[in-house]
């Protein structure tokens, strides 16, 4: 997210015309024949001034996007997460949450100024008409496709359309001087928000990627699990990592699958919000099952309720770092013209009581956002003892202290693994360079690697390919001084990253995740807890009382020193 410095610009010129418009009215009320009214009370402020503005300033000027450019600055005085969202802009994120937009069915990239086809969706309709992975689309309904001016805003815009809608595509195909030209009629697209659910090594644990929450995640999530069932899964890591949330709801209805009944998942009040509680109903098919739930600072919102439910609840152990903090709830209003308003109206609370909502100053959205940076800075990521919290604690259903006023703190802190990072590393992935390496190594070598249709067989394929020296001569070639020491020193990230991508680019986002998994230091944390049997957390040890024996009070003994060593034993 691009963040303006000057933030507050937008205001002061909003004030300044304001201002000019005062000053304007002074004079011309004392100076000329013509008078104006004096503008009312505030709540008619702003809409005189519009009308002001749109009846007698010197120019033609659109009213209408002077409105949509002052929204966004009034909404930002109050919270970071009340906004505003244009037509287009609300269509997308309405896309986005309901699980389905209507396009051509690809994964694209925009590399060189060209659109490459990462991936094609079976089906879909770019698949029907015989568009294959790394094709190049260089032109749309006859016009140039190519060049600086394109923009994943633009391909979006184009690419996508209404169901039944028609676009023609010209298509260059990787090694060939050739053009292709198909015709393809759109259609409604799948999405999924579950990114991977499959079986881990020992057989006998699932795994599941909840990458948000949209309108079917629940679905989703149910499927997922009856599959993993089918596998004769017992024992369950659910991943909230990089989780951004989206609708409550489906967090509430996954929480309900593993509580059993009259316990409290999530309660919302605002001011003119009356409290409204979501409680369990009994009714979960997974009440028992052994839990880990992963989390970190990318996760917020929804995944911040679902993880706090099963925290507070003692059904779960949290594994990671510190979530986003995000406790805010929005209510949509729709507008006529296809915009809509999400204005906060009240907050959540975790069944303890906790608001998990991390401290902003209105109007301050620069250092909001910025918050994760400062964490990063301070050695949170690293330490547990650097986590600060900033509001009171609180009691789960067993008694364990948590904490509410900035995000959920896990009840096992993985730290960042940094032993292995370099300076030659981090530019190679700032860069974009090994994205670039290994697109086009998946480009030159789509062939051969569609033999292998597993990741495990893809990957056993890629370890005897020498990437990490291929990838460190391709660096050299653009750009990336070779550093042998920091190369060898970073080989277990370098090959993470290229392997990763390139497992990604052939087959699917579980492929990607089934690989990097398997030396993930709090995926192994996990399976250690549930080894363990440590998965229902246990009550705090109560602390073992002394009792000394007191002497007989006599006429000589300190009454007021006795008396406050009772009071200190209470």
């Amino acid at each position: 997210m691009n963040l303006n410095n000057n933030r507050f610009s937008p205001l002061i010129l909003s004030l300044c015309v304001v201002g000019g418009l005062f000053i304007g009215s002074f004079y011309t009320r004392h100076f000329s024949g013509n008078r104006l009214n004096v503008i009312g009370s505030s709540n008619d402020r702003l809409r005189t001034i519009f009308d002001i503005i749109a009846d007698q300033y010197v120019d033609t000027v659109d009213i209408d996007s002077m409105v949509e450019k002052a929204i966004p600055t009034i909404l930002s005085e109050l919270d970071p997460h009340s906004m505003y969202l244009t037509a287009k802009d609300a269509e997308a994120t309405k896309a986005e949450l309901q699980g389905s937009f209507s396009g051509i069915g690809v994964e694209f990239v925009i590399r060189d100024d060209t659109l490459h086809i990462q991936n094609v969706i079976q089906g879909g309709p770019a698949d029907k008409v015989g568009i294959v992975a790394g094709d190049m689309i260089v032109a749309v309904d006859g016009k140039s496709f190519t060049g600086k001016q394109l923009t994943n805003e633009k391909a979006f815009r184009m690419l996508r359309g209404n169901k039944g809608t028609k676009v023609q595509l010209v298509v260059k195909r990787f090694g060939s001087p050739k053009t292709y030209t198909f015709n393809v009629i759109r259609d409604d697209i799948e999405t999924t928000t579950i990114a991977a659910a499959y079986m881990m090594d020992d057989n006998k644990t699932g795994y599941i990627r909840v990458k948000t929450f949209g309108e079917k995640t629940y679905y989703e999530f149910l499927s997922a699990l009856a599959r993993l069932s089918q596998q004769r899964c017992e024992q369950l890591i659910i991943d909230l990592r990089d989780n951004g949330g989206g609708v409550m709801t489906d967090a509430v209805r996954m929480a309900n699958e593993f509580l059993p009944a009259n316990r409290m998942i999530v309660y919302t009040q605002g001011r003119r919000s009356p409290r409204e509680d979501y409680v369990s109903d009994g009714r979960g098919s997974y009440s028992n099952i052994p839990l880990v739930v992963l989390i970190d600072a990318g996760s917020a919102s929804a995944s911040e309720i679902f993880a706090g439910a099963m925290q507070d609840n003692d059904r779960a152990v949290i594994i990671g770092r510190r979530s986003f903090g995000k406790g805010l709830v929005q209510k949509q209003i729709d507008f006529s013209d296809g915009s809509l308003l999400r204005l906060t109206t009240a907050r959540y609370y975790t069944p303890s009581g906790r608001c998990i909502q991390k401290p902003y100053s209105s109007g301050d959205t620069k250092q909001y956002a910025e918050e994760l940076i400062e964490r990063f800075q301070s050695g949170e990521y690293f330490t547990q003892d650097s986590i600060k919290h900033t509001g009171p604690a609180y009691h789960t259903r067993n008694g364990r202290v948590v904490y509410g006023g900035g995000g959920i703190t896990p009840d096992i802190f993985v730290p960042e693994d940094t032993i292995n990072m370099t300076s030659y590393f981090k530019e190679a992935v700032m860069s974009g360079l090994i994205n670039r390496f290994t697109y086009d190594y998946t480009d030159r070598n789509r062939s051969t690697l569609k033999q292998y249709s597993t990741m495990r067989t893809l990957l056993r394929y890629l370890q005897g390919q020498n990437l990490l020296e291929r990838f460190a001569a391709y660096g050299e070639q653009n750009g990336l001084q070779r550093r042998n020491l920091m190369l060898q020193r970073s080989a277990k990230l370098f090959q993470l990253q290229i392997y990763s991508r390139i497992i990604y680019n052939m087959l699917n986002e579980q492929a990607l995740w089934q690989y990097s998994n398997q030396d993930d230091p709090i995926v192994r944390e996990a399976l250690k807890v549930l080894n363990a049997k440590a998965s229902f957390p246990k009550p705090p040890a109560k602390k073992k009382v002394v009792r000394r024996k007191v002497a007989k009070a006599t006429p000589h003994s300190n009454q007021k020193q006795y008396g406050q060593h009772r009071n200190h034993r209470q």
